[in-house]
């Protein structure tokens, strides 16, 4: 090929810090939050006739956890996801390949959810329901984008919120403004409910752990996020 090589992995992610972490010379990222922002980038981004031929999508980022055995900062690799139309399952070599270089992290299922498990009793459901450790917002969109352009998936998700953590709605405020400028939201509801300040700190303290593991795994990674790479 003419020219300098074009990313070959498509990362998603939720949040712009996810998407930073995960980015570089051999991945693109798609970022959202929520599956409806996702699903619009990766269609454009997928059809562009001109964009370079993807080797892969990963759903990279953060989750909310579900077992509650699972504590803030452990790394899933996901087997499959669960999505409105059905199981999709990740692809196996790339999915062996994330757990050779993760030691510790766990091999399950992943569940997408279309809005935020903000309680613990919401978590618990949703688990017993399915069987699923975590769950996120991107991983669904993800795997069904992936199932339509015949694309190798994979999922690699570190937990922020455990399954026993309540997320304050102040947490959830800056969502709708796709991750940008989310603080001055997020601070107005806090004005307005200041009893969620003991909440927040702790989200917080997970948010610091999580984001330390989302950086640690990338780095095992490597630069190809562990797809192995067809010759061109």
């Amino acid at each position: 090929m003419d020219g300098a090589p074009a990313p070959r992995v498509l990362a998603v992610c939720g949040m712009p810090f996810e998407a930073a972490i995960a980015a570089g010379p051999g991945v693109a990222t798609v970022c959202g939050p929520g599956p409806w922002r996702v699903a619009h980038r990766l269609h454009a981004v997928l059809a562009d006739p001109a964009g370079p031929r993807w080797a892969g999508i990963i759903s990279f980022g953060c989750a909310g956890g579900l077992d509650p055995q699972l504590a803030g900062g452990t790394c899933v690799v996901a087997m499959g996801v669960l999505t409105p139309d059905g199981p999709v399952a990740a692809d196996p070599d790339w999915a062996g390949a994330l757990l050779g270089r993760l030691p510790g992290a766990h091999a399950a299922a992943l569940a997408g959810v279309d809005a935020p498990l903000a309680s613990p009793a919401a978590k618990a459901r949703l688990w017993r329901a399915s069987g699923a450790v975590a769950a996120d917002m991107e991983s669904h969109a993800a795997a069904l984008a992936a199932r339509r352009h015949g694309l190798p998936f994979a999922a690699c998700r570190v937990v922020l919120d455990p399954a026993w953590r309540t997320v304050p709605a102040c947490a959830l405020a800056g969502l709708e403004t796709g991750g940008a400028g989310a603080l001055w939201p997020v601070l107005r509801a806090l004005a307005g409910e200041p009893g969620q300040i003991a909440a927040l700190c702790a989200l917080a303290r997970d948010a610091w752990v999580a984001r330390r593991a989302l950086r640690l795994a990338r780095a095992r990674l490597g630069v190809d996020l562990a797809l192995s790479m067809p010759a061109l």
